[in-house]
């Protein structure tokens, strides 16, 4: 039970976020809402529907979606109507979907959502950013666009949370002039317990199950961000080089076409194994041999928190996920680039365990609560 005395009060919360389909951001807004609905009364509205994560969600906390359906079943036409809804008439939208009698307003995701969500004067507004905001939209003229877009919608926010340091200093360094003061890092909020339960109560496939090679799982959506691509053209590499190994990735995303055909020109199919959407990822991640993450850029690393929870050998790129690495022995940082996911691998699979220290670290982030819930009584 949360230690507070407005548990009395329930004073309104709304969480805006893109879906609550699978991912990292939407498993730590579906802890955390959880984790706070006895003491608030908690509402969570999304612009596309149906996400796998809603019958996670305790019963009390309410849903409502702009659209019913998920993103990836709206065709490409009502995808465009969207985003151009939201980046041009976002106020009109903003009164038509979302506006209600809640007391505090917190987008909880960088994009869309916050755009929509800063159309409200009124209301408390908190903006929650996972991503280094320097990448996120990547270099074309769509991305300029939106930076500016953005540079106003920060503007408006009472107070703006990041998930690590490293990303609150990056975007202090892209928009200068918004003040530092509204500025904190809380990081991500996780039912260690239950991703422990999950872990145990789940199976992985026969595959997995009897392949004798050296086992690496990474957990993420398929999108550039992730650099997939370069992992598999990596792995082909090891294993003309004679490194016998196998990478298993759960998840899915527009990237996923592209990178089938990429694993069949490398004729990596036996080694390099996509296995899409898993609702229970944690039993794959306990079996591995290795949990990593190669991103070209990361925000925190929710799942990395995961992984640390079930105790696994870590290995990342250097992005601002080594954060969430600072008090974990057992882990590496390679490298960001191909050449250093080359050793990086091939040292482990000749050597296996030499670079890690299992010192039974034991998970605790329940400071994070106190943390949100001073942010929203503030």
């Amino acid at each position: 039970m949360i230690n507070t005395e407005v548990s009395k009060i329930k004073k309104k919360i709304l969480f805006g976020i893109t879906s609550l389909d699978f991912g990292g951001a939407e498993r730590v807004l579906v802890d955390l809402a959880n984790k706070i609905s006895n003491d608030y009364d908690v509402r969570i509205f999304t612009i596309y529907g149906n996400g796998g994560l809603l019958d996670d969600l305790n019963p009390k906390v309410k849903v409502r979606s702009m659209y019913q359906m998920k993103y990836t079943d709206l065709s490409r036409f009502q995808r465009l109507k969207s985003t151009f809804k939201i980046l041009f008439f976002g106020r009109y939208m903003y009164k038509k979907y979302i506006m209600d009698d809640s007391e505090v307003q917190i987008a909880f995701l960088e994009g869309p959502i916050t755009r929509l969500f800063s159309n409200n004067k009124e209301k408390k507004k908190i903006a929650w950013i996972h991503n280094d905001i320097k990448n996120v939209f990547g270099n074309s003229w769509k991305s300029s666009l939106k930076k500016k877009i953005d540079h106003k919608v920060y503007k408006k926010y009472d107070r703006l949370v990041f998930v690590s340091k490293d990303n609150m200093e990056s975007f202090k360094s892209e928009y200068e002039d918004i003040s530092s003061d509204k500025m904190s890092v809380i990081y991500n909020y996780l039912n260690a317990d239950l991703v422990r339960e999950k872990a145990e109560n789940g199976d992985v496939c026969a595959s997995f199950k009897n392949d004798k090679n050296l086992k690496f799982v990474s957990v993420c959506r398929l999108v550039e961000q992730k650099a997939i691509d370069r992992f598999v053209n990596v792995h082909s590499k090891l294993i003309k080089d004679g490194y016998k190994h196998t990478v298993y990735i759960i998840g899915d995303g527009p990237e996923h076409s592209r990178l089938k055909e990429l694993i069949q020109t490398e004729n990596v199919e036996d080694t390099f194994i996509l296995l899409g959407k898993n609702k229970n990822p944690y039993p794959y991640i306990k079996q591995a041999d290795f949990f990593c993450l190669l991103s070209y850029y990361e925000g925190y690393g929710m799942v990395i928190e995961e992984a640390k929870i079930l105790n696994k050998k870590i290995i990342i790129t250097n992005t601002a996920a080594r954060e969430a690495l600072a008090d974990y022995d057992n882990s590496i940082i390679i490298d960001n680039d191909e050449n250093g996911i080359y050793e990086g691998i091939k040292n482990l699979v000749v050597n296996k365990n030499e670079f890690f220290k299992n010192d039974n670290y034991v998970f605790d982030n329940s400071n994070c609560i106190g943390k949100v819930i001073e942010l929203i009584e503030k």
